[in-house]
């Protein structure tokens, strides 16, 4: 079927107050970390620019703070200095060579920011601190109100100077004017507070401020929460109602949506796996009835026929794919072009798009190892190798193995993958099997898919030896071998005392009363601790963390593992170290812990326990490779990726699969 057909609503055009947009994908401004000194750089522009060449309909940029007082990160870019027009430039520079109309997102932080960066006190409509920077605000006077405006408008100003096409007001998940719009965080008894028509003052008086400043040629938009999911928080109805009074003013050219508050309800603003897709779709769905100007829409949508069902039912008018264009910049182009399937589709995993923004660095992806690097390999997407058709052995199919299998294939090498199971994957493959993990398997299959389409060979079922990689005489060999489960010290050698692995695999089946001993504090234990609860397992989760899956936090997925863990009845017992485990009874283990900030000694008597603990390389292969030697007259060079390297997570696999092969 012809993708007209396919996408009936995608890749119509449509008219945005001055501008008129190829289709209906948005990229929609969210935070990169790429700004130096307050100044956009040239990462932006050829981050950017390459979702633009990829066929986004429009572009919205990360947010531009209005005013000195708002810093709640390190990397902002500082939208009220002058100096950023130049970056700006670069920019739009670089966007509009692909024909896309580029917008700049406008922002105060106001009580979601932080003091420490500018040693001024955070400002706010009241003295309510926020529950993540725990900072008792100051509640702004009518003089600062006006100073928010005017910094508003200036902005605005630098970004029409900048060559934008116009600007969008953050009044969403983080945002004085989401505070000013929330019951919640709005105390005041004065003219900015109280009725909705009181606290959406400020809010009305900046798109006045800001059509002023930017004039009748450039576009306004404004992003507002539908539903901040918090006790007294602003509500779908009242969002509506805002809307409304958004559109009366005739200054705005559409809406945008949100839903959750950036930092009481942020695992629901960027949602992970554990949520539906479309799971937001209700609040640009109602916002759309009541209002004329165009709507966009939000809430992990990974492919472009869901984006094509929201608008057919009439959901929204626009559709923002944010992390889908992160994972694969051409996904409007291959989507419009008939190539769907190749779309390298987001996993909604969070963990180097939000993950890494949470620890303070720049935008990544687990799927993408180019996300972030644009402006390094300039405008072609591969850099020529230094000699073609070289012959490549990749050994071993998880997503190191696969990742260099596809990258080697693309630069025109000729790739031969072993796998020694029956199926491409590695450790993915179990992760994925897993409640609510199903979509981690993405990552594997895109890749598979990839290397193949590039005329890479896979061959599975197939155990690789020295002798066969000798034979083979190739030019370079990628050893992906992956890691094995290793019994942690203190397990005696109990064979109850298994790995995540072994009950993944099917190799163990506990029973009963189970501790699951965390010392990873990612998905690995709270995920098969949710698996065992599912089969009937009285369940504990036992770490030395102050949090079981304590990284989970900066995924987005810490609040539904807790949730969940609680409906199961699973217990968490942090701070606590495992000393020994003996057999009991029956056959099962008396586990020993140690609660380590007081050590008080305690004792589980279980029927099994379960440890996502470290694993060891399996570089076997590597060590005899090594052992053979030049006397076997190998004159091949080897790289090691992924686990067998050292044992970590998916993306450091990725990057280092593609890595080894960018080398040659």
């Amino acid at each position: 079927m012809s993708p007209a057909r396919t996408y009936r609503h995608l890749f119509t055009p449509l008219r945005v107050g001055p501008l008129t947009l190829a289709n209906r994908i948005v990229f929609c401004a969210h935070l990169t970390n790429y700004a130096e000194e307050g100044a956009p750089t040239d990462r932006h522009a050829a981050y950017y620019a390459a979702r633009a060449a990829g066929g986004a309909g429009l572009i919205i940029t990360e947010e531009h703070s209005t005013h000195p007082t708002d810093h709640p990160y390190e990397k902002l870019i500082r939208g009220f200095d002058p100096a950023v027009v130049e970056g700006y430039r670069r920019i739009t520079r670089a966007v509009h060579a692909h024909g896309v109309p580029v917008l700049a997102q406008l922002n105060h932080n106001g009580g979601q920011a932080s003091s420490m960066y500018t040693r001024l006190p955070v400002w706010a409509p009241s003295p309510v601190p926020d529950p993540l920077f725990r900072e008792v605000p100051k509640a702004v006077e009518e003089h600062e109100i006006a100073e928010i405006v005017e910094g508003y408008a200036r902005t605005a100003r630098h970004c029409a100077l900048g060559g934008f096409d116009g600007v969008e007001l953050q009044c969403s998940h983080s945002s004085i004017v989401r505070g000013f719009l929330s019951p919640a965080a709005n105390r005041r008894t004065d003219r900015w507070g109280g009725p909705l028509e009181n606290r959406a003052r400020l809010l009305l008086e900046l798109v006045r401020a800001v059509r002023e400043a930017i004039g009748p040629d450039l576009a306004l938009g404004v992003r507002l929460c539908g539903d901040e999911l918090i006790e007294g928080g602003t509500v779908l109805e009242e969002a509506v109602r805002t809307a409304r009074m958004v559109e009366a003013t005739g200054a705005a050219d559409y809406i945008n949506t949100s839903i959750g508050s950036a930092t009481s309800t942020l695992h629901m603003i960027e949602a992970s796996m554990q949520v539906p897709p479309g799971y937001a779709m209700y609040v640009p769905s109602a916002i759309r009835e009541a209002v004329e100007l165009p709507v966009v829409g939000v809430g992990r949508f990974k492919d472009p026929l869901q984006a094509d069902r929201a608008l057919a039912a009439g959901q929204a008018d626009l559709i923002g794919v944010v992390r889908g264009q992160i994972a694969d910049p051409e996904f409007a182009a291959k989507a419009r072009t008939g190539r769907a399937s190749e779309i390298r589709t987001c996993l909604s995993c969070n963990q180097e798009c939000v993950g890494r923004m949470g620890l303070n660095r720049w935008l990544g992806c687990i799927e993408n190892p180019e996300a972030g690097r644009e402006a390094e390999r300039g405008p072609v997407p591969l850099p020529a190798p230094r000699r073609r058709g070289r012959r490549v052995l990749v050994v071993g199919g998880g997503p190191g193995g696969l990742q260099a299998a596809a990258s080697a294939a693309r630069r025109g090498h000729r790739v031969l993958l072993y796998e020694r199971e029956r199926r491409t994957g590695g450790q993915i493959v179990p992760a994925a099997s897993v409640p609510s993990r199903a979509e981690l398997l993405d990552l594997v299959r895109n890749l598979a898919a990839e290397a193949a389409r590039y005329g890479a060979e896979l061959r599975t079922g197939v155990e690789a030896d020295a002798g066969m990689l000798l034979a083979e005489r190739p030019d370079a060999v990628v050893l992906a071998t992956g890691a094995v489960p290793q019994a942690p010290w203190w397990a005696g050698g109990h064979p109850r005392v298994v790995d995540v692995r072994d009950v993944l695999g099917g190799a163990a089946e506990p029973r009963g009363r189970v501790v699951v001993f965390d010392e990873l504090g990612f998905h690995q234990a709270a995920s098969v601790a949710e698996l065992l609860a599912d089969r009937g397992c009285a369940v504990e989760v036992v770490t030395p963390a102050m949090s079981v899956g304590q990284d989970l936090g900066v995924t987005l997925d810490l609040e539904a593992a807790a949730v969940k863990a609680h409906a199961a009845g699973t217990v968490w017992s942090t701070d606590r170290i495992c000393t020994g485990a003996e057999r009991a009874e029956g056959g099962g283990v008396l586990l020993r812990l140690q609660h380590h900030p007081t050590g008080a000694e305690e004792t589980r008597s279980v029927d099994w326990v379960v440890c996502a603990v470290h694993q060891r390389p399996d570089d076997a292969l590597w060590t005899e490779l090594r052992r053979a030697g030049p006397a076997s007259g190998a004159r091949f060079d080897v790289h090691r990726v992924g686990d067998c390297l050292a044992p970590r997570r998916a993306h450091s696999a990725v990057i280092e699969g593609h890595r080894a092969v960018m080398a040659l």
